[in-house]
């Protein structure tokens, strides 16, 4: 991003702000280690004193993996939790606290609006439109409502969550343009992997106001390592690095998060990657075909959201079954919605067998 857009975006109060310098973060080099009020000595739990030092703020080893998963140069990259914590560090860098605005696409992930609240910003509303398609985000009307609002950012979701559909990158690029200088343009790819369109991540080139949420939690099978990152300019993660604590990932996390992107561990991926697709299109037309379902979207992420007669009944045979999913009725436009997760084939099935019992024979 050009220091002129970050100029006009960054929050003002913290343009001149430098952030917690850690004890780790002085780049020293050193034989004994007494700077950041560390034990000398290892925990009794760990003889092998892998944890008594602080990890690195941005694990280098694990910037370059990334960068290099989704194609971006490492200075790119700002690890963090998950994507959680990006979505609270664009608010926290982009937004002004009490006054600032963000404008979402509901049905959508809760965190872009509590993040926003607990922040103190205004919540504007842009709503899917439900068309025979499927779900889709109206991005006329939400870069109208960006400008007349004078939001600072606005968040993307695609795949969306819960409702599956993907937003084309040209359509990104177009609103992004349309908002350079005005607003930044967070783009959630959580679920991007089991999609059939290339990452808005190919989009940074050329427009300096567009940041990419991705996460080891879905497709890498990694959700308890809480590992993500933020793709951008390098000045825009500078300032994010900025807004964030200063230690945010785990030593032993980090180690097994390289691990998970090793080639042999990638290639693991791409096989699942293929199977919940498969899985994906087998359970959307079985699904689809039974008795009490009114809808199945058509998904690219790796679940699908479900409208049923009776989404109530639906939900306790599941139960009955043994199978949790999620419930989507209280979520706007979803009030007789459940969104189920692509399980293993025997998973799916179950799915399939609960759903096809007769509510009496249920009971």
């Amino acid at each position: 991003m050009s220091a002129g857009t970050v100029d006009r975006l960054l929050r003002a109060d913290l343009r001149g702000f430098a952030g917690y310098r850690s004890a780790r973060s002085e780049g020293l080099d050193g034989s004994i280690w007494l700077n950041a009020n560390e034990s000398p000595w290892p925990a009794p739990a760990d003889p092998g004193g892998q944890c008594r030092r602080y990890p690195e703020p941005q694990p280098a080893a694990l910037r370059a993996a990334m960068a290099s998963l989704h194609g971006v140069r490492s200075g790119q990259v700002l690890l963090g939790r998950g994507s959680d914590e990006g979505i609270d560090l664009l608010l926290r860098a982009f937004c002004a606290p009490g006054r600032g605005a963000v404008v979402v696409a509901p049905p959508v992930f809760g965190m872009y609006a509590v993040c926003a609240r607990l922040h103190g910003a205004r919540v504007v509303e842009v709503p899917l439109q439900d068309g025979v398609a499927g779900f889709a985000a109206r991005l006329d009307a939400i870069g109208d409502a960006a400008l007349a609002t004078q939001a600072s950012l606005v968040f993307l979701c695609s795949p969306g969550n819960p409702t599956g559909e993907a937003i084309a990158v040209a359509d990104i690029a177009a609103l992004a343009g349309r908002l350079r200088g005005r607003a930044m343009v967070a783009v959630d790819e959580a679920y991007a992997e089991f999609g059939a369109q290339p990452s808005a991540a190919g989009l940074l080139r050329s427009h300096d106001n567009i940041a990419v949420l991705r996460t080891l939690s879905k497709a890498h099978a990694l959700a308890a390592l809480r590992v993500g990152c933020v793709l951008s300019g390098e000045d825009v993660v500078e300032a994010l690095r900025r807004c964030q604590a200063p230690y945010p990932l785990p030593q032993p996390c980090v180690a097994a998060a390289l691990a998970g992107l090793s080639p042999a561990a990638l290639a693991r991926t791409a096989a699942r990657v293929a199977t919940v697709r498969g899985e994906r299109a087998r359970m959307h037309e079985r699904l689809a075909g039974l008795p009490g379902v009114r809808r199945a979207y058509p998904s690219q992420g790796n679940f699908l959201l479900v409208r049923f007669a009776d989404a109530d009944a639906a939900l306790q045979r599941l139960l009955a079954a043994g199978v949790v999913v999620r419930d989507m009725r209280a979520f706007p436009q979803l009030a007789d919605a459940l969104r189920i997760s692509i399980g293993t084939p025997e998973q799916n099935d179950a799915v399939l067998a609960a759903l096809a019992t007769p509510a009496t024979e249920a009971a």
